[in-house]
């Protein structure tokens, strides 16, 4: 049985501590292709890291809390440039201290009156600036107006901010309930937001080059060890082959287009034999080679029946014939070759191979004559001793002829040379009759077309990939021939 390509053979001892060493490096750059991912995907889900909480359905409002997700946004919002907005800031302490000081005191109190009003206030503003912009949030100010829309029944949601922020209304309902309105719905709207401070070249800020960059120097040391390794293996390989045989590698070396790593981290967790991809590799690369196959023949065959078509259409069809001839092609000789062709093989044909088929032709001639001859009323023997003169004078006649064709004659040459030309000049004429010329391209440019369609056609509905795919399977894993015993 054929030997899988991925299963490897036995290494030698030395090559061990080798072979740990660039499973701890892949297993390391695994570690930097997940914290890559994890830092490119940490803007877009901040809002998930700060609140941890999963919306399986965005388009309604179920909410998977996952308290035991660590908070990890007061870290790593340092390496982003992350700081809280000025705005949203400011509406958050303000509603704590209404929160605060409605939990102690009544809503008529000229204090929480004025913390009302105050928290008013910036609710407005909020509406009317839009701090959101900045951090591409802009939804989440639209989804407060809906909320409090739909919790004060109003078409405008500065007026539904007025009822709902008005002592009127928190005398008429308990504020414990409403609290929870405030805490639930609209405060974790506005905490997603942020400010990002801008670095010295105007770009947001980043310093997860920090993060990165004990990670490259040991990839760095990684090419520099397997350059090494491969100069000690092949002496004749400079050095700047020996670093380019590592080009796979250089995203990992690359600030940008982190998320390229997955090739070389692919390809060094295959290599370490971490885990098996060679089967996918396989399967992948037969499926792309079957339907690449396919589609070429497809390409391939419309061209040639197209240039046939073309051929068969052109007017000038009389005289391509014609330049068939050997006086007018001269540079190419296409008749000297043709008839070269002839020479060496017809003399096999009938000195070699048509005195071996003898028994052959004696009895298939043998059963035509018993079954024509006087309706088989002729005796086998007579039927025999005919059918076996014919094949031996006919096989005589083809033999001295083939030996005859077989040697150097100009003569012959010349005879055939000139039969040949005037066979094309014939067909040529022929072809320049106009009703039969017409009648003739398009019965055979309709012939090709219908065989053009159908074999597609055919080639399609049988389903070729998948019989490419099972073939190729048997080739690679069916057993062609018995391995040898092993002796004892």
């Amino acid at each position: 049985m054929i030997r899988p390509r991925w299963q490897g053979l036995p290494r030698s001892p030395h090559q061990q501590a080798w072979r740990r060493w660039d499973r701890g490096v892949a297993l390391i750059a695994v570690t930097n292709l997940a914290w890559v991912v994890f830092d490119i995907t940490y803007i877009p889900l901040r809002n998930f890291w700060l609140q941890r909480n999963l919306y399986p359905i965005p388009t309604l409002p179920l909410v998977v809390p996952l308290p035991w997700f660590p908070d990890i946004t007061p870290y790593y919002d340092r390496i982003k440039g992350i700081e809280p907005h000025r705005t949203t800031r400011l509406y958050i302490e303000q509603f704590n201290a209404l929160d605060q000081a409605l939990t102690k005191g009544d809503p008529s109190y000229s204090s929480v009156t004025t913390l009302l009003k105050e928290q008013l206030l910036q609710t407005q503003q909020l509406m009317g600036s839009n701090p959101f912009v900045g951090s591409g949030n802009t939804g989440a100010l639209e989804k407060i107006k809906s909320q409090l829309r739909a919790k004060a029944g109003e078409d405008s949601a500065r007026e539904a901010a007025t009822q709902l922020l008005s002592a009127d209304h928190l005398r008429q309902v308990a504020w414990s309930d409403e609290r929870l309105f405030w805490r639930r719905q609209i405060l974790p709207l506005v905490e997603i937001n942020y400010w990002r401070s801008l670095d010295a070249s105007g770009q947001p800020t980043d310093l997860s080059w920090r993060i990165d960059l004990p990670f490259q120097l040991l990839f760095l040391l990684d090419i520099g060890l397997r350059s090494l390794r491969l100069r000690r293996r092949y002496p004749a390989i400079s050095w700047r082959d020996a670093v380019l045989r590592r080009w796979i590698d250089l995203p990992l070396l690359l600030p940008i287009g982190r998320v390229l790593r997955v090739v070389p981290v692919t390809e060094r967790l295959s290599r370490t034999n971490l885990i098996q991809l060679e089967p996918l590799r396989a399967v992948i690369s037969r499926g792309v080679v079957a339907l690449l196959a396919i589609e070429l023949f497809e390409v391939i065959t419309i061209r040639v029946v197209d240039a046939l078509q073309q051929l068969i259409r052109s007017p000038q069809l009389p005289e391509r014939i014609r330049s068939l001839c050997s006086h007018q092609s001269a540079g190419l000789k296409p008749q000297s070759e043709l008839l070269e062709l002839l020479r060496l093989w017809v003399p096999v044909l009938m000195v070699q191979v048509g005195p071996s088929l003898r028994p052959q032709l004696v009895e298939v001639l043998h059963h035509i004559l018993r079954n024509n001859l006087a309706d088989g009323l002729a005796p086998a023997p007579i039927s025999r001793q005919l059918a076996t003169s014919v094949v031996d004078s006919l096989l005589n006649v083809s033999r001295r002829t083939g030996e005859r064709l077989g040697a150097q004659d100009d003569v012959l040459n010349e005879l055939g040379t000139e039969t040949l030309d005037r066979f094309w000049e014939e067909l040529a004429r022929a072809v320049e009759d106009g009703p039969l010329a017409e009648r003739s391209q398009e019965l055979l440019t309709s012939l090709l077309e219908e065989w053009k369609r159908t074999s597609f056609r055919q080639l399609r509905d049988q389903g070729a990939v998948a019989e490419l795919m099972s073939e190729l399977e048997g080739l690679n894993f069916s057993p062609s021939v018995a391995e040898p015993k092993r002796q004892l």
